[in-house]
């Protein structure tokens, strides 16, 4: 896109722009064993991810995140990609197996030199860096040490986990404090949880919910040891958050039972993290449904509430698409990947439906409604706390036609929909402070492999060439102008 065509855009009569706040984030997102590859490189040791995506049968085709899309090597490069493309805002992860080999102890230099030269990069483009500490990549020592080692394993089903994770904190604030004022302690903690230790689809692929009961409320105690940690080490102009994937649950009928699945749903899905990081509490039905599963009593200790609930400056929503349920009925599949076990603790029961509308490659609804629902109910829940898209888009089934473009014009659409949406909410009064479009690059798309293609930047794999799709085109004159087109017609 020309800069003849960013000054149209900005010229244009307001009635035909959406604009969006001056100050607004308008950015892309990654994870590091997404795209970094580089596994056994600088004294980086495995994760959870790499064990579980080396165990036969657990990834489609057998891919792993080894190479990834070389990110670790190729970093300049897609920095300059994102530079050229015109975004003001990056949303990284740290590999905490990179950063902490064993998951405590001293960090290890080169490991925190990769990062520090990736932000020095990004600051240098005029790009805003977001750092995330924790997006799924476990040290596998904290899951299960070494034979002969004298460390306790467990993974997120221990507390020790919690508290290694506020030291991994604090390791990485130290290093980057700065130069990164947005930092988001943990990504998605209801897939960690649930899908890596319920329904164990995600690494490392267990499948005990009262063990999945437990990770979660260890995932909500590292949140709250992360925020203590980084308030100590980073300035006070610093804006700390978590990223949620709220799931926006709709009853397949207005019946009691099909309302009383959506309650069962939300409890599980959203409230087990909303509730302890915004009131310091687990809501009383929560409690209920699952204490057949877990003692709470003994879960939750002393301080552990006031630790998780300590203030936030931003929430991160990450959506994709909502969720139709009912009180019974033979479908399982809640499009989080197809298992015999349930990543849904106290509601086990409850049958998932396919919503209505056009569908992504991932199986998944469009339905960009479901996103102004939840920045709705997070303003209604906490007035003024800002909110920030850290993850939203689709995969599609994306190839270069022979004239070497890649023509996603299904993605564009989906963009300007859900950025629309936020707009409307915006202008209803919610503080949307960011979206961050999932993802820059195609890249490791967990059980699936590198089967599904979120990136606007096109990867192929075997060469890694990356070739920036027309929705990138079309994303990054969002991002110049701050403005997307009413219509697109």
């Amino acid at each position: 896109m020309t800069e003849v065509q960013d000054r149209k855009a900005a010229e244009a009569p307001a009635d035909d722009f959406l604009r969006f706040p001056p100050d607004f984030l308008w950015g892309t997102a990654t994870s590091a064993y997404q795209i970094e590859g580089a596994v056994a490189e600088d004294g980086r040791t495995p994760s959870i991810w790499d064990t579980f995506s080396h165990t036969p049968g657990k990834v489609n085709r057998g891919d792993t995140g080894d190479l990834a899309v070389d990110h670790y090597h190729r970093w300049r490069e897609d920095v300059a990609l994102m530079k050229d493309l015109g975004l003001s805002a990056y949303r990284f992860s740290v590999a905490w197996p990179r950063v902490q080999p064993t998951g405590r102890g001293p960090a290890v230099e080169r490991g925190l030199d990769f990062y520090r030269a990736l932000v020095d990069e990004l600051l240098a483009a005029g790009i805003t860096p977001l750092a995330t500490l924790y997006h799924w990549d476990l040290p596998q020592h904290l899951e299960t040490p070494s034979t002969g080692g004298s460390a306790a394993g467990g993974g997120w089903t221990v507390r020790e986990t919690a508290e290694r994770f506020g030291e991994y904190a604090s390791l990485v604030a130290g290093a980057l404090g700065d130069r990164v004022r947005h930092w988001t302690t943990l990504n998605e903690p209801w897939c960690s949880a649930f899908l890596g230790y319920g329904s164990g689809v995600h690494a490392p692929g267990r499948t005990d919910p009262g063990e999945a009961l437990k990770a979660a409320h260890h995932l909500n105690l590292a949140h709250g040891r992360g925020v203590a940690a980084l308030r100590a080490a980073l300035p006070g102009t610093a804006q700390l958050s978590v990223s949620l994937n709220l799931h926006q649950v709709r009853p397949l009928t207005d019946s009691p039972e099909d309302q009383e699945a959506v309650r069962r749903i939300d409890a599980v899905g959203n409230r087990i993290f909303l509730s302890p990081v915004l009131r310091g509490r687990y809501d009383a039905d929560l409690l209920q449904d699952t204490a057949h599963l877990v003692d709470w009593e003994q879960l939750v200790r002393p301080g552990d509430l006031a630790a998780i609930g300590a203030p936030i400056d931003q929430l991160g929503l990450n959506y994709y698409s909502p969720a139709v349920v009912s009180g019974s009925g033979a479908s399982r599949d809640d499009c989080h990947g197809r298992s015999d076990h349930s990543p849904w603790p106290g509601a086990e029961h409850v049958a998932f439906h396919q919503p209505p509308g056009e569908l992504t490659a991932m199986n998944w609804s469009i339905d960009p409604t479901g996103l102004r629902d939840l920045l709705d109910r997070i303003h209604l829940e906490r007035p003024g706390l800002p909110v920030v898209i850290t993850e939203n888009g689709m995969a599609c089934e994306d190839y270069v036609t022979p004239e070497g473009v890649v023509n996603d014009r299904e993605r564009i659409a989906f963009v300007h929909q859900h950025l629309t949406a936020v707009h409307r909410a915006i202008e209803a009064g919610v503080p949307v402070a960011g979206y961050f479009l999932w993802s820059l690059l195609d890249n490791f798309e967990w059980a699936y492999g590198y089967a599904k293609r979120f990136g606007m930047v096109h990867v192929d794999f075997p060469t890694q060439r990356r070739t920036p799709k027309a929705s990138a085109h079309w994303y990054g004159r969002a991002c110049r102008t701050g403005a997307v087109p009413r219509s697109l017609s």
